[in-house]
């Protein structure tokens, strides 16, 4: 899967790892009501993914799996710290609850239960390895330019699983009808990777067309970043451009599928290349480029260990800025 970027860098070379120690992720949460009939946990784990963590919970509380909310998928190799909800009526239950991996922070109340996309953005820190002084530079040079110009916001190479061949080829077939899987959470993660992946593909085209900024086409569907409010081509004006040039609003791509918005004119002679009209789960506009915000970089000289943080909008990838940086595509 191949990850194409605006800005054309000069390959660097270090070592980046997903584990408990070098990748830590938090959670930017939505304002909770502080009242209301479901308990909001504050959770940080340590090699648990998000489905690990509520089969944790709904085992060690004892309730169904649909009762828990949760705002965005964590990583399994990393240390996360993400917010959960359940109904109130369990929370004599959670003080009992005990898991080496899990720790609760805090708890609030709110009005209703998570669902994905409440929250507001994910902040990162990550370790490099092997960082050679004379680099250190031209990484904070690039995280500048990038926090400046924007990034590509590709799914990164953890939504396709190990074997992304295979799995596309497996999620065509259910498309088209030549495969069962009984697993409905197995099959809606092959079709997610399948609409992922056209995405990917048409987010690559789209780059090649704005080397040095991201462009414009005469047809987009843009989007307002910190409320996912579309704008249909025929409500682009001139304040929405200028708030393009702003960073608050950004050009959108499809994740084909039934009951979504199609861009047109210009923008939909591309985006028609990479749409599938035959997927049947529901369709979405995603957002072309995002924007990194409270970057910052420091070096250790004595481990040649460089740490980066910044804080990214939800369902962006970090990994895809790391990529951005090396100038590399990184692998499972």
């Amino acid at each position: 899967m191949t990850r194409t970027f605006i800005q054309d860098y000069t390959p660097l070379h270090f070592k980046f790892y997903q584990n408990v120690d070098d990748f830590i992720v938090e959670e930017e949460p939505i304002t909770f009501t502080n009242k209301g009939n479901f308990l909001i946990l504050k959770i940080r784990k340590k090699n648990l993914g998000t489905w690990d963590l509520i089969e944790k919970l709904s085992k060690g509380l004892n309730i169904y799996d649909h009762e828990i909310g949760y705002a965005g998928l964590k990583d399994k190799n990393a240390t996360t710290t993400q917010y959960i909800s359940i109904p109130r009526k369990y929370a004599k239950d959670i003080k009992k609850f005990r898991h080496n991996k899990i720790e609760i922070l805090e708890s609030f109340l709110h009005k209703t239960k998570l669902n994905i996309g409440d929250l507001k953005g994910n902040t990162f820190t990550i370790r490099l390895h092997e960082v050679k002084p004379k680099i250190v530079p031209m990484i904070e040079k690039r995280v500048k330019e990038i926090a400046k110009i924007g990034l590509p916001n590709f799914f990164g190479f953890q939504r396709f699983g190990k074997d992304i061949e295979q799995n596309l080829e497996k999620a065509q077939k259910i498309i088209y009808g030549d495969l069962k899987i009984r697993d409905r959470k197995l099959e809606k993660m092959l079709i997610s990777a399948y609409q992922s992946d056209f995405f990917n593909k048409w987010l690559s085209k789209r780059v090649e067309l704005s080397k040095e900024e991201f462009k414009l086409l005469d047809g987009d569907v843009m989007m307002q970043l910190d409320n996912d409010k579309l704008f249909t081509p025929k409500q682009i004006t001139p304040e929405i451009i200028k708030d393009f040039k702003a960073h608050k609003i950004v050009p959108t791509g499809l994740l084909c599928g039934r009951n979504v918005f199609k861009s047109m004119g210009e923008a939909r002679k591309l985006e028609a290349q990479f749409d599938d009209t035959y997927i049947q789960e529901k369709g979405l506009r995603r957002p072309a480029i995002v924007f990194i915000t409270n970057q910052s970089v420091s070096y250790n000289e004595e481990e040649q260990t460089c740490t980066l943080r910044f804080t990214l909008p939800k369902a962006a990838y970090a990994t895809v800025l790391i990529e951005n940086i090396l100038n590399t595509n990184i692998k499972l």
